[in-house]
């Protein structure tokens, strides 16, 4: 039995992402030539996020497009808003099949270098000032992230807290409201401040942040450490650990397409 490559997308994957692209009409006068499946371009999008190969050296005969069709095909979708949206609705599957649990989040930051420059770049602190972003994540208690965002690297984590809370989707799946905020937080040495502390308590957060000057052994880490493996999971796809692209929009849609498979492979295990 051959073994399905992981860019190959699955009939159930397909069947959730059809339904969210937009509708491209085919012009009536000087159609030009046919314009290639939507899945099959989604195989050769996929094909470079896991392998980080440059777009221009996409194999053509995989049969997936040129790379400039589905460099285009990505700018488009997220556009569109087709990634978000994806994310948005595995994580409301995830909520209806008891595999979420909003009671505590975890957040982090990673950073990348950026080898192109482009805007939300800027000198890393950890990689001697050369050009860098950062990711930052949050989760829910087991690990899958809620949402990611992309700034320079020079950017402080803890000035990526709220906006990372704030980015959090309202989560369907159940009857009643959606969920929205996590019971508690729990985050670093990095994001030590008072002013923070604050602000997750005034939208109904617990902030559980290690304090800078204490001993190690807090016993947070125990909690803290499903952000740290959200990391290890992103960057397992190869186009994520360096960002190459110089618009900023064209990394975020690997990043949220990265999060939405994370998500498509937890819930795999809920129909097993």
């Amino acid at each position: 039995m051959v073994q399905r490559r992981p860019w190959e997308v699955e009939d159930g994957l397909w069947e959730r992402i059809a339904g969210l692209l937009p509708v491209v009409k085919r012009r009536v006068r000087y159609p030009g030539g046919k314009r290639l499946d939507d899945r099959r371009v989604l195989s050769g999008i996929l094909f470079v996020l896991y392998t980080g190969i440059p777009w221009e050296f996409l194999p053509q005969e995989l049969g997936y497009g040129s790379g400039s069709t589905c460099w285009r095909r990505l700018r488009d979708w997220h556009q569109a808003g087709v990634w978000q949206a994806l994310h948005e609705l595995l994580l409301a599957e995830l909520r209806a099949a008891e595999l979420l649990d909003f009671s505590r989040a975890a957040v982090d930051g990673s950073h990348l270098r950026a080898m192109k420059g482009g805007s939300k770049t800027g000198p890393s602190p950890v990689d001697r000032g050369k050009t860098g972003s950062k990711h930052h994540v949050i989760t829910e208690a087991h690990g899958i992230p809620l949402a990611a965002t992309l700034t320079g690297g020079n950017r402080h984590d803890v000035t990526q807290l709220m906006p990372l809370v704030h980015a959090i989707p309202a989560v369907k799946g159940k009857r009643g409201r959606p969920r929205k905020r996590p019971g508690a937080l729990f985050a670093d040495r990095a994001y030590d401040s008072d002013t923070y502390r604050r602000e997750l308590r005034e939208v109904g957060i617990r902030p559980l942040i290690a304090r800078r000057g204490t001993q190690h052994g807090s016993g947070l880490g125990i909690h803290r450490w499903v952000a740290e493996a959200a990391f290890a999971l992103l960057h397992w796809f190869r186009r994520l650990r360096i960002r190459w692209e110089i618009r900023e929009d064209l990394h975020e849609a690997f990043l949220i397409l990265g999060c939405s498979i994370i998500c498509w492979r937890r819930l795999k295990t809920s129909f097993c």
